[in-house]
């Protein structure tokens, strides 16, 4: 642009200052429950899921992701329970949460749902807390199943464990069998035929 232009062009007068202007607060995204989810660094599915299963007005879902190691194996399971705390600690910190989920099954089992619940209410005592294990033991309870097969991605020293955790909750277990994917990354990958 000329500068002659440039100069003919009126400059634009300064903005009306409105001040402060009055707003409320609403109840938010979560005005009927926030769910907290701890989900594995690996994780593919789990906020998907959750975000495809539970489309209810006013709940809202938060989440943080806890590393893990890729290899399944008991020792690395076992290791997830003191990075529990520490992610849950990440998930809106000082705003009150209804729940908090931890979304890895054979981690659960492998430590036990009272001391996962133990390592999110280390973070949020008193928090409701709830684990895959939780749910299926819910469902098992609320169908009057006794018996279920087992299916899983996992190696089966890892299904032997399961078997254990579930024989112990009073269930039979009728059959077992593993894909035995071992890799966390395949695991939610495995077709669904």
């Amino acid at each position: 642009m000329s500068a002659g232009l440039a100069a003919s062009v009126p400059l634009a007068p300064e903005p009306v200052d409105l001040g402060v202007l009055p707003s409320e607060l609403d109840g938010g995204l979560a005005s009927r429950a926030a769910i907290g989810l701890a989900v594995l660094a690996t994780d593919q599915t789990l906020e998907h899921e959750f975000r495809a299963l539970v489309r209810i007005p006013g709940v809202a879902f938060y989440e943080a992701r806890l590393f893990n190691d890729n290899d399944i194996t008991p020792d690395t399971l076992r290791a997830i329970g003191p990075r529990i705390a520490p992610t849950v600690e990440l998930i809106l910190p000082s705003i009150p949460l209804d729940v908090v989920g931890f979304g890895c099954t054979s981690a659960t089992m492998t430590l036990g749902e009272e001391a996962v619940f133990a390592e999110i209410r280390k973070a949020r005592p008193g928090v409701a807390c709830t684990t895959p294990v939780t749910g299926a033991l819910a469902a098992f309870r609320a169908l009057g199943a006794k018996g279920i097969g087992l299916l899983t991605p996992y190696a089966p020293e890892i299904n032997r464990g399961l078997v254990t955790y579930f024989t112990s909750r009073g269930l039979d277990i009728a059959a077992v069998a593993t894909f035995d994917r071992r890799d966390d990354r395949e695991a939610a990958r495995i077709s669904l035929a």
